[in-house]
């Protein structure tokens, strides 16, 4: 088999690519090693940046979303008892964000490779570069017995944290860069109404909540939990009452609840590895970064990364042009490390950290005063959250 780009990972960033790059005319294959099913089940973010939003329709995905995503101009943050808005229209100059599941978006993009018969090879087993430094890269998988090449101008590696494209630069070439915080998340999925329009972050002396949604009928609800909980440590009723506790009484009060859809524990962690690029790989998304949830950077992150690379592939093979190629670590990581401060500061001005201080507390206590005392710092805060400029 030969292509032009050679895809690793069906998630979300290496189907967008793929189906933007096809919208050019450039040759792709992405190689999933799930199933399509596996790929939709993941719970996933679900809110969008304004540029993000603006790549999906420029992929010609933007329809569902558009019609059943939700416009969000503001959020809360519930600290001592209150509820303060955020208001990010005012403070960010206009901006807004789009509440859509991530599961909905990469079904948009699955009916999107289809409809133009894009490749995209399910259940690829034991994917593998090879001659990444060489003109001449080539990828391998195995189809039962048969492994099959696929030679390629170019190798993209979108296949998540736990993914081969990283592994396969050489230890003395990569930098990584961590920070595993000492909590969780608990969320839970319920068909039930949202509690508020909007999402509202809870900072609480017994923990972090979060109350987000995806649509009018469906919830999302987290609480922050000890890295050393399980699931069945939390009954539907235990995280309900849990995470009342740690709204404002008004907020719980009017709280619908009901059995969870689906229930887990992700650990909170921030993650960077440099370069984004080796030889004729590009690395995009998780295989590259990692960020805690608290500022909804994770996919929007992700979404920078194929922007760079889906104009710096249509420089290359429209006009020649290979400065996007060159250039593209360098300004990848740019904004990856903004989002990286922006997520570190969310989480830490919001979680109870289980060793901190007096001076610690104090100092969190300060930070959200002076948040909501300043329109400069709500200007920051915004600004970061609706996302910063490609």
């Amino acid at each position: 088999m030969k292509t032009q780009v050679c895809i690793i990972g069906g998630g979300p960033s290496g189907l967008m690519l793929s189906q933007l790059l096809h919208l050019k005319g450039i040759d792709t294959i992405v190689l999933e090693k799930h199933s399509r099913e596996y790929v939709l089940s993941r719970i996933r973010a679900g809110v969008l940046e304004h540029g993000f939003a603006e790549l999906m329709r420029e992929a010609q995905c933007g329809e569902r979303m558009d019609a059943e995503g939700e416009i969000h101009e503001g959020f809360f943050i519930s600290h001592d008892g209150v509820l303060d808005r955020v208001d990010l229209e005012k403070y960010s100059g206009g901006s807004s964000v789009v509440v859509y599941g991530q599961t909905e978006l990469t079904r948009d993009l699955y009916d999107a490779r289809d409809k133009m018969n894009g490749a995209v090879i399910h259940n690829a087993e034991d994917v593998k570069p090879h001659d990444l430094t060489s003109d001449k890269p080539y990828v391998t998988y195995r189809d039962g017995d048969e492994v099959i090449r696929i030679d390629c101008d170019y190798v993209i590696g979108a296949d998540g944290f736990h993914g081969v494209s990283r592994k396969s630069i050489p230890r003395d070439v990569l930098t990584e860069y961590e920070k595993v915080y000492p909590f969780g998340w608990l969320g839970v999925l319920s068909r039930t109404k949202p509690v508020s329009p909007e999402l509202i972050y809870a900072k609480h002396e017994r923990g972090f909540a979060l109350c987000s949604l995806r649509s009018q009928v469906l919830s999302r609800y987290y609480i922050q939990v000890p890295l050393s909980d399980s699931v069945e440590d939390w009954s539907d009723d235990d995280f309900w009452a849990e995470l009342k506790r740690r709204l404002p009484q008004e907020v719980a009060d009017r709280m619908e609840t009901g059995p969870s859809i689906e229930k887990s524990i992700a650990p909170l962690r921030s993650f960077v590895a440099e370069p984004m690029r080796y030889g004729n790989l590009f690395m995009a998304g998780d295989a590259a970064h990692i960020v805690p949830p608290t500022g909804a950077r994770g996919l929007n992150s992700a979404a920078s990364d194929i922007y760079y690379l889906y104009h710096a592939m249509v420089a290359h093979y429209k006009d020649g042009d290979d400065s996007g190629l060159e250039n593209y670590s360098a300004k990848a990581l740019a904004r990856v490390w903004k989002a990286q401060r922006f997520s570190w500061w969310m989480t830490t001005l919001l979680h109870t950290f289980p060793d901190s201080i007096p001076y610690d507390q104090k100092l969190q206590q300060t930070d959200l005063e002076y948040l909501f005392s300043s329109e400069k710092a709500l200007g920051s805060l915004a600004e970061n959250y609706v996302g910063l400029p490609f």
